[in-house]
């Protein structure tokens, strides 16, 4: 497997670059900023990008998800009832992308924002169980996901909390590859830390590990840091209902 994470500053955010060497085939995941990186990477590994996924529609920065996928003619992946006019390739829960010997699942894992998917990946050359998930801003290393940003604050944390049960059921060994650290405003006690796994975010990610429904709105809905600025605008652009200003 090829693996590569990138670190943005600014914005605050993680992205990924995935795949099969063996089959050529490789994935992106919530690209930031500048398409090149991701399309020489993949280039110099004698790869070719076949699926762009965006985990969610992001409202805390413009994502560069279609521009690489109409750049290199990937497919453009977002849950499928995401509202998005942009062209896109719809997945559901337990949908799988093949990438040669590496499989990607797809969990709807709601909260965050309603169309919210984590991605369970396993390369089969290493063993048949899964070897890390992408949580991209439902779970993060020391903190959960806000849960605001496209629907009220309590009926995002109210799916969160379901998410959450899938997400602690996984394996505790599993890896986990967030979409943002410390610095983001999409969380409130973030780790600098960008890796972390099931069982270390069970023990020490006080979200994550409240198991009482009640006890979990109370915790999720005090202290709401200020939404990021132009929360909604990002959104609308990044669906495609809205055009960015920016030249």
């Amino acid at each position: 497997m090829i693996f590569r994470q990138y670190l943005h500053s600014e914005p605050v955010a993680l992205s990924y670059l995935f795949g099969c060497v063996g089959h050529a085939t490789a994935a992106v995941v919530d690209p930031v900023g500048e398409v090149t990186p991701y399309i020489t990477a993949a280039k110099d590994a004698g790869m070719r990008i076949r699926y762009v996924i965006d985990t969610h529609l992001h409202a805390d920065h413009l994502s560069a998800g279609k521009t690489l996928a109409e750049a290199i003619g990937a497919d453009y992946v977002l849950f499928a009832d995401a509202q998005a006019v942009v062209p896109f390739r719809g997945v559901r829960d337990g949908d799988v992308l093949e990438l040669g010997n590496v499989s990607i699942e797809v969990l709807h894992t709601p909260g965050h924002t309603p169309e919210h998917i984590s991605l369970l990946v396993t390369d089969r050359t290493r063993g048949d169980e899964p070897w890390f998930v992408l949580t991209g801003h439902a779970l993060m290393v020391g903190d959960l996901g806000r849960t605001e940003l496209a629907a009220s604050a309590e009926e995002g944390a109210r799916a969160l909390f379901r998410s959450v049960q899938r997400l602690k059921a996984l394996p505790d060994y599993l890896e986990v590859l967030p979409g943002a650290y410390a610095g983001s405003a999409c969380g409130r006690s973030l780790s600098g830390k960008p890796t972390s796994t099931i069982g270390f975010e069970k023990r020490h990610n006080k979200a994550f590990g409240i198991g009482d429904e009640d006890a979990f709105l109370r915790f999720m809905l005090t202290d709401v840091p200020p939404a990021p600025a132009q929360a909604a605008e990002l959104r609308a652009i990044n669906a495609g209902i809205a055009v960015s200003a920016a030249p």
